[in-house]
């Protein structure tokens, strides 16, 4: 039987659908953001987050609406998750940056929340980036938290939940972490030789998390590693 055919973009939009984004001002979001933008699938983009953008301003950005939030009292907010078709969540930050538990706040704790009430607020396709490695029965931390963050939302019982693992992204950004400029150094000749092996620019991802949108469900859980990620945003079957 022959495989559903992705949506084409003009259908969708005709659809006036909506979405919301939380971690837009991260290397990953700031791309996905310019990809909707650029794309314009959507009616209208929420961004979710603890600080406006002053960037998104003119007829161009006139899709996108920005609203403010207190992450530590996120149930206040309940409202903004309510009534967007798709949700995109690109949310993380470093243990070197905010410590162990800080760590844990960040990149299971906030998320989970968010994951909560966009499924409460209605939303029906869960985007979300995790890692590559991720493992809720891990020793790493880092592993770790990822595996249990993708366990968690799909026992939130989404209809549809798209989990990235990218491996190392690149994204030219000015607060770049010290672990990532170490593995750029050190994967440098796998980067060039075998680009799709172990890395992907953030723009590509962008790409892929809009792709997602159009495609055909075929599991109500799908997972992306690093090989789909390029294939997807190249409109390719992995």
């Amino acid at each position: 039987m022959a495989e559903a055919a992705p949506v084409k973009e003009d259908e969708f939009r005709s659809t006036n659908q909506t979405a919301f984004v939380v971690g837009h001002t991260g290397g990953t979001g700031l791309a996905l953001v310019h990809e909707l933008v650029n794309r314009n699938i959507f009616q209208k983009v929420v961004l979710i987050g603890r600080r406006k953008l002053d960037k998104y301003e003119g007829d161009k950005y006139s899709m996108l609406e920005q609203r403010m939030v207190d992450f530590e009292e996120l149930e206040d907010y309940a409202d903004e998750f309510k009534g967007h078709s798709v949700g995109f969540v690109c949310l993380g930050t470093s243990r070197a940056k905010v410590g162990k538990e800080g760590f844990r706040r960040v990149d299971h704790d906030y998320i989970m929340k968010v994951a909560e009430l966009a499924k409460s607020g209605g939303c029906s396709h869960f985007v979300l980036i995790s890692a590559t490695g991720a493992d809720r029965n891990s020793s790493l931390l880092y592993n770790k938290l990822k595996g249990e963050v993708e366990a968690e939302c799909a026992d939130l019982g989404f209809q549809r939940l798209s989990i990235f693992r990218p491996g190392l992204l690149i994204a030219e950004r000015e607060e770049r972490r010290i672990s990532e400029r170490f593995f750029r150094v050190l994967l440098a000749p796998i980067i060039y030789f075998k680009p799709t092996l172990v890395s992907v620019p953030v723009e590509t991802v962008a790409k892929a998390m809009v792709n997602i949108v159009l495609e055909p469900c075929e599991e109500p859980v799908e997972t992306l590693d690093n090989k789909n990620i390029h294939h997807l945003a190249q409109g390719k079957e992995s």
